[in-house]
């Protein structure tokens, strides 16, 4: 950090393309964007600038960053409200490093300078030299006969992982060396017999015939001079192996088997260049994995093994072969753009129970996605270890795997001859809890460790408060949207599915938002949803698509291929969110309106899951027009903020006549709602469907069928999310903080107390009285339900941003404090932190609030006397920053800008009698 020694307002968390310090993108206008901080109130930026520089390829790693004339410069620009720039420069070359830096200028002059980098990737199809290689598939369908004493194998039809390796000789160790490298199918990237990269299940799921992402790596420090190898170990994955439920298609979506892409570029101090290419000359030979699958699980046979295969001075004579060049093409390739799945944290074993001689049952104590590393010890040649997983345990203690379906989930090490080795399977994963090893005498809790992985978004929110049970449905969210970030956002992480449901991923970003920087990860996610759509404009259920499976979107799944994109601008204030899906959105309106011209959603709906899981049904066609109005009304906004006025009258006018029918179709004079269903009445209130003299009506009965429930929820899917926020709006809270505190089915706190960690795919999904739901559609890790963490930001800790706010420009501080007695939530939003917590105690109300620079906020301060709100010790009134806008009932209203607060209040509920 540079400038000016007095600056209070600093520039951090510099990102390029929301990613920090990428390595290879192919965007040719990257976005580069920073984040705020100040301790002064009404801090904000009155200009900014942002220069960038191309590093030479020989430069080395420690040469200066910023060295002569920059490549692009804004120059000053005054914008306050300013946290982004879009690069407007010359093209960019490919594979090269820029330098960018942004100073941002005070009111006061202060400057203060922050910087970073990003690599550019390929940028273009004919920049690639690679050929597209494979083993000699011939060679694989030769099944081993199992040896004389032993027993067959399963290998449920897969066929073994590969490796491939390629010589070649540098005279000096590179300054800069760069790996490009992708795979129909999984792979493992070496060098030296070292692993290059740190990224899992790459290069992760898209739709192949669509796109195909690659991934580069920095493997400077993995080359030499004179000889080296570059390794690599290929197996199915997606590509290949088992996906999804359909048991017309089980497997091999995309392709029979896997193939490697890979390029390395070496950048020497005297400017010379090499390359080394995937090609003819690479050799290839069946490795110790003999089938690695995602739902079927992974199996090492360690007699296969050839040590030092990836290491100088090997022979690759015997069972190698050359590789098969299977094609040149590159035309689908593009740089990822989303944090690779990674492996993000290890939990211990809380318990090992031996259940048999050799058998042992293992507890990590959470639900999670992820792989079982263990040190097998005692080993004799051809012995097995079998590792089987399980969410829960069924009601003789042994692993419940029946909601597995066809998923086996299960790995096995066949022993050579090493006595000890240590066994974690690499082109799988599973969602579980329980682990059971089989084939071990001994089984220390020092030897087996849970290895957590998912795309490596980071951690943007926190959420705490004073009921225990809250906090612990809090972590369960967030467990979840880890286990279901794995490449897509999938529904669960543990049966044969695993698919990229758009319901669910739609009803649960706003909770995703808040608790992780997901801008990225679901600007990849979101190719596939355009890729799948078809030419009439549908939406699919599910992205990526697999062979075989095209349904039509059903209502509320569909439409999320119009929500996703509007909330993603909405939170982080990228016009592009709009911009790259607009055309898409109005292609699935359009849809919907051609094959229902009365604009009752009744015709063309997909599958029609309806409010998925709900106990109580809502009429379909109540559900469907909702959602039919709703992505109008989105679609028209998104055109208005891109400037086609004319697209934006038409959906507008759409909108407003979808919801007149839908008033004239559902609801009656009196404000009920066809189906009198909560569903109904919250979908009608979130959308904005009823006419205002009947809104107080179909509050009213909402509230009814809330409390006559229990109070409870009857909802599914799609209504769960919005019940706490609109029960809020419609000026029930105290509904909110009885649903949220509920502790019988159904309800979020029930599974907690019977040993849940992540959140339930239905309400039911274990009860007391029944045991375990039907098997056929059972998780035990899946987030749909979990969309109330949404409400315990915005609503409990009171942490949300204005209705017509982007990018949290204008924040709304209102928390619900209900009978809670304190509650917490940070946020570091594309503008910099912002943080509420409030406490009662002694009759009084503590708030604390921070804004970051460039932002104000709407603040809700909760008191019974908003005459004696105090701000930092003295009269609101005539506290710096602060304007008092108004009161509602049990608040003070005021506006403030940046900077930290301390209100004290009279605590709202002391003066209830």
């Amino acid at each position: 950090m540079t400038g000016h020694p007095t600056a209070a307002l600093v520039p951090h968390g510099l990102r390029c393309e929301h990613l920090a310090e990428p390595l290879g993108i192919d965007e040719p206008a990257p976005l580069l964007s920073w984040r705020l901080s100040s301790p002064r109130r009404g801090d904000a930026p009155a200009r900014h600038r942002v220069r960038m520089w191309a590093a030479p390829a020989n430069a080395p790693a420690d040469a200066p960053a910023v060295t002569g004339a920059p490549v692009w410069d804004t120059g000053e620009v005054r914008d306050a409200a300013a946290v982004s720039v879009r690069y407007t420069g010359a093209p960019l070359s490919p594979r090269t490093r820029y330098h960018w830096e942004v100073a941002v200028t005070a009111e006061d002059g202060a400057t203060a300078v922050a910087a970073s980098w990003f690599e550019t990737g390929m940028l273009r199809p004919s920049a690639w030299r690679a050929s597209w290689i494979t083993h000699d598939t011939a060679d694989l369908d030769v099944v081993d006969a199992p040896e004389e004493g032993e027993l067959a194998l399963a290998d449920h039809g897969l066929q073994p992982a590969v490796r491939l390796r390629r010589t070649f000789e540098t005279s000096a160790a590179p300054v800069r060396a760069r790996l490009y490298v992708t795979a129909r199918g999984l792979y493992e990237m070496r060098l030296n017999g070292r692993r290059a990269g740190d990224a899992e299940l790459a290069p992760g799921w898209t739709d192949y015939r669509d796109r195909i992402d690659y991934q580069v790596l920095d493997v400077t420090a993995l080359v030499g001079a004179g000889e080296n190898v570059l390794a690599a170990t290929l197996a199915d994955g997606w590509w290949s192996g088992y996906a999804g439920f359909d048991p017309r298609r089980l497997g091999a979506h995309y392709g029979a088997f896997p193939q490697l892409l890979a390029e390395l570029h070496l950048d020497h101090a005297d400017g010379s260049h090499e390359v080394i290419a995937t090609d003819a000359t690479w050799r290839t030979r069946r490795s110790p994995v003999r089938y690695a699958d995602l739902l079927k699980g992974e199996c090492h046979d360690l007699r296969r093994d050839t040590p030092g295969w990836d290491r100088p001075a090997f022979a690759d004579t015997g069972g190698w072969r050359p590789a098969q060049v299977t094609g040149t093409d590159h035309d689908l390739l593009t740089a990822s753009v989303a944090p690779p799945v990674r492996a993000v944290e290890e939990l211990p074993a809380r318990g090992i129970t031996r259940t048999g001689g050799d058998r042992h049952l293992v507890d990590f104590g959470q639900n999670f996605a992820g792989r079982v590393r263990l040190t097998a010890r005692g080993l004799t040649p051809g012995a097995r270890v079998v590792i089987r997983h399980a969410e829960a345990l069924d009601d003789d203690g042994a692993l419940y795997t029946d909601n597995l379906r066809t998923a086996d989930a299960t790995d096995v090490l066949i022993a050579g001859d090493d006595p000890e080795v240590v066994f974690e399977p690499r082109f799988t994963y599973h969602g579980f809890r329980y682990a059971e090893v089989t084939g071990l005498q001994d089984l220390d809790a020092a030897d087996i460790t849970g290895v957590v992985l998912h795309n490596d978004t980071p951690w943007a929110g926190d959420f705490a408060c004073s009921d225990p049970d809250v906090e612990r449905l809090y972590q369960a969210i967030r467990w979840g949207q880890r286990s279901n970030f794995v490449s897509v956002p999938t529904d669960c992480p543990q049966r044969d599915e695993r698919l990229g449901w758009l319901a669910d991923a739609q009803v649960f970003l706003p909770t995703a938002c808040l608790n992780a920087d997901v801008a990225a990860f679901f600007t990849g996610w979101l190719r596939e949803v355009r890729g799948a759509q078809s030419p009439g404009g549908a939406f699919t259920n599910v992205a990526p698509r697999l062979t075989g499976v095209a349904d039509e979107g059903a209502p509320g799944w569909g439409d999320a291929g119009v929500l996703v994109p509007w909330h993603l601008y909405r939170v982080y204030g990228d016009e592009r969110f709009l911009e790259r899906n607009l055309d898409a959105m109005c292609a699935w309106v359009d849809h919907v309106h051609r094959h229902n011209p009365d604009l009752v959603w009744r015709h063309r709906v997909g599958p029609h899951f309806a409010d998925w899981l709900a106990p109580e049904p809502t009429p379909r066609e109540v559900v469907a027009t909702a959602y039919f109005a709703r992505s109008a009304d989105l679609t028209a906004r998104a055109a208005e903020i891109l400037g086609r006025g004319d697209a934006a009258r038409r959906y507008g006018t759409l909108a407003g006549h979808i919801r007149k029918t839908f008033a004239e179709r559902f609801a009656t004079p009196g404000g009920r709602i066809s189906g009198d269903t909560q569903t109904a009445y919250l979908l009608a209130l979130a959308f904005g469907l009823l006419p205002d003299d009947l809104v107080p009506h179909a509050a009213g009965r909402l509230a009814e069928l809330v409390e006559a429930a229990g109070p409870a929820l009857t909802t599914g899917f799609l209504g769960v999310g919005l019940a706490a926020p609109v029960l809020d709006a419609c000026g029930r809270p105290d509904l909110a903080h009885a649903l949220l505190r509920r502790t019988g089915p159904p309800s979020w706190l029930y599974p907690l107390r019977h040993g849940a960690t992540t959140i339930w795919e239905r309400w039911d999904g274990y009860t007391e009285e029944r045991g375990f739901q039907a098997a056929a559609m059972n998780s035990f890790n899946h987030y749909a339900l979990g969309s109330i963490g949404e409400w315990l930001y915005q609503g409990v800790a009171g942490l949300s941003q204005a209705p017509g706010s982007t990018g949290y420009r204008e924040l709304l501080i209102r928390p619900r404090p209900g009978t809670l007695t304190w509650a917490r939530a940070a946020y570091e939003s594309v503008r910099g932190t912002v943080r509420t917590g409030w406490a009662r105690a002694d009759g009084e109300l503590r708030l604390e609030v921070s804004v970051p620079p460039g932002a104000t906020a709407i603040v809700h301060v909760p008191t019974g006397d908003p005459g004696g709100v105090r701000e930092s010790g003295v009269p609101v009134a005539g506290a710096a920053g602060i304007q008092i806008i108004g009161t509602e009932p049990g608040a003070l209203l005021c506006r403030v800008t940046s900077g930290d607060y301390r209100f004290t209040a009279e605590d709202p509920s002391a003066a209830v009698p």
